[in-house]
This record gives structure tokens, C-alpha cells and sequence, in this order.
């Protein structure tokens, strides 16, 4: 699950990239609004990324990239919808390990991640933040853990539902840790972020961009990050692997699909003009901001990733015995 083997390629290439493309970017395409579909409810960490990148992705063609949120069922609503779509080029997807992850938790789905889409981009990844509501007694893993051992099933988390990121790095903190920790999953991040605000769930292994906020306004108390190493937006927070559990890693990673059918040469136009959009200077800015790490892969390199970590997931949701039907 670690996609930051992959690197952006420098701004003079990017751009030559996109410039090569240019002559034709005053064709017909596009020549009416697109849609991007986030899976998941409006304030969750896909969807902020998403919200950027659609609002430079307007200016660079002129037409709208209109976020439509499609939550559910773990993200597999809005996944059937784009499948459903016109290959076009007027219907992209947001997609994260949440979406590889479907691909085992459900027997029956009315699409396959790997065959009836196009890969685009693995454009970032970043790290998630375990936080707790304030009034939470633990300050640290070590404690988290002790309470939890010492009240077994007593304890509950908070997710985005099942497979979801949230979800996903939670079980396998509680596989490590050999913790019981009672799931409690809302229909999407921004769901969960305020059930941990409102005190109704006490933890959450947040995006860390979604939470960051609210760490440093008080309302949320950061125990650990899951990278390795510690992170320049929160310096004084330990890692989890450093907090007694060595193995433990997490990283969100949010990648661009197209329906299947999608014209090639539309494809290039959307992979050219989102090279360009992730080495903007703005654009690096927000999303570092975050603690997101730009990645910017060619279509074959995500698509190679994408079919690694379905696999990866298939063998570590295997193992921990997770299905959602």
C-alpha cells in the first residue's frame, strides 16, 4: 500500500507535457462541464483533495469540474454510477484504497474496479492522524491501548464505513495492537469527524488534512501519525510504529479513473492537463498543506499500482477475516 515510489515529474517536463497537448485542447473537448464523482460525503479527506484539483482543472479547461459526492455503501454507490457513465470524458472518479478494498469486502458488485475503468493518475497520497475527542482519557498509543485491553469491546471508533481508509487503518492498528475496539460507521468521513467532535464516537484514525484543523483549534487531541516517520505539521506527535508497534504504516492514496471505454486520446488530454495541475505551485501548496505528498503517475503506473493493491488488500482483509456482506 505505499505509493510514494512515485514521484511527479519536474514543472519543465509537466509542462512540455501539457503543452504538446495544447494544440488540440481547442477541439471540441471539452466543450461543456465535467463531472468529477467522489464516492464519499462532502468534508471527508477525498473529497477536500478532490476540491482542489476541480477547481484548477476548470481553469485549465475552461470548463467546470463539478464535484458531485456520491456516498455510500463504502464508496460502491458512486463507483457504480461512474461505471454506469458515458465513456466520454465527461465523467471522471475519485478513487482511494477504500474503492481496491471493495473489490474483497462485497462478493457480488455491479462493476470491477480493474476492468471497467481507465487509469489516469495515482495523483497523491498522504498519511492519517489518530486522534481523540478531548475528554478521552488516553494521551498517547500506549495508553489507548491499555485502556482499550482494560475494557475489551467498551471502547468505540469511528469510520466512514466499512472498507473505507478509516476503517481500514483502524483493523489493522487493532490486528497489531490486539486490541477489541467496537467499529461505529457513518455514511462518510465528514460524518465521523463530527460524531469524535460531538463525543458520540471517542476515536478516529483521521485523514490526517481533515483533522488538522481541528488539532490545533483543541477540539481534537492527536495520540500518533500513521507514516514512518513524524510529520513537519505536527512535530511533537510520535508515529504510531515508534509508539510500540514497528510494522504499523498507513497511507491514503487518491488516484483519477475514466470509464473503460473512454476515448485514448481523451485520456491524454485529462492525464496531460492534471501533470500540469499537480506541479502548479498553489496547487503543491494546499495539498502539502494537508500532508499530502504529490505523486503524479502515468496511466500505466497507476494502473499497475492499482492492480498491486487490490491484491495486497484481498490478501490482508483475507487474513483478518473483514467481509462486508
Amino acid at each position: 500500500m505505499d505509493a510514494s515510489r512515485f514521484r511527479a515529474p519536474p514543472l519543465a517536463a509537466a509542462v512540455l507535457v501539457f503543452s504538446l497537448a495544447s494544440a488540440g485542447w481547442a477541439q471540441a473537448y471539452p466543450d461543456h462541464p465535467v463531472r468529477l464523482i467522489v464516492p464519499s460525503s462532502p468534508g471527508g479527506g477525498a473529497d477536500t483533495g478532490a476540491r482542489i484539483i476541480a477547481h484548477a482543472m476548470s481553469s485549465m479547461f475552461g470548463q467546470r469540474v463539478v464535484v458531485d459526492n456520491r456516498a455510500g455503501a463504502s464508496g460502491n454507490i458512486g463507483t457504480a454510477l461512474a461505471a454506469q457513465s458515458p465513456a466520454d470524458g465527461y465523467t471522471w472518479i475519485a478513487i482511494n484504497n477504500a474503492q481496491a478494498a471493495n473489490m474483497s469486502l462485497h462478493s457480488k458488485l455491479p462493476f470491477d474496479l480493474l476492468n471497467d475503468f481507465a487509469p489516469v493518475t495515482l495523483s497523491y497520497n498522504g498519511p492519517h492522524v489518530v486522534v481523540v475527542h478531548p475528554s478521552f482519557p488516553a494521551r498517547s498509543i500506549k495508553e489507548l491501548v491499555a485502556l482499550a485491553q482494560s475494557k475489551p469491546g467498551k471502547l468505540d471508533y469511528a469510520s466512514a464505513g466499512t472498507g473505507t481508509v478509516t476503517f481500514l487503518a483502524t483493523e489493522i492498528f487493532k490486528d497489531q495492537a490486539s486490541v477489541d475496539i467496537n467499529h461505529v460507521p457513518y455514511k462518510g468521513g465528514g460524518e465521523s469527524l463530527r460524531s469524535v467532535l460531538a463525543n458520540e464516537t471517542p476515536i478516529y484514525f483521521s485523514p490526517l488534512q481533515v483533522a488538522l484543523p481541528q488539532i490545533r483549534e483543541g477540539r481534537l487531541v492527536a495520540l500518533a501519525v500513521t507514516s514512518k516517520q513524524r510529520l513537519p505539521q505536527l512535530p511533537d506527535v510520535p508515529t504510531v510504529a515508534e509508539s510500540g508497534y514497528p510494522d504499523y504504516e498507513f497511507s491514503l492514496w487518491n488516484g483519477l479513473l475514466v470509464p473503460a471505454a473512454t476515448p485514448k486520446d481523451r485520456i491524454e488530454k485529462i492525464h496531460a492537463a492534471m501533470m500540469t495541475v499537480l506541479q502548479m505551485p498553489d496547487v503543491r501548496k494546499q495539498l502539502v498543506d494537508m500532508g499530502s505528498v504529490v505523486v503524479a503517475s502515468s496511466p500505466a503506473e497507476f494502473g499497475t499500482f492499482l492492480k498491486t493493491e487490490v491484491e495486497t488488500l484481498r490478501k490482508l482483509l483475507t487474513k483478518l477475516k473483514v467481509r462486508a456482506d
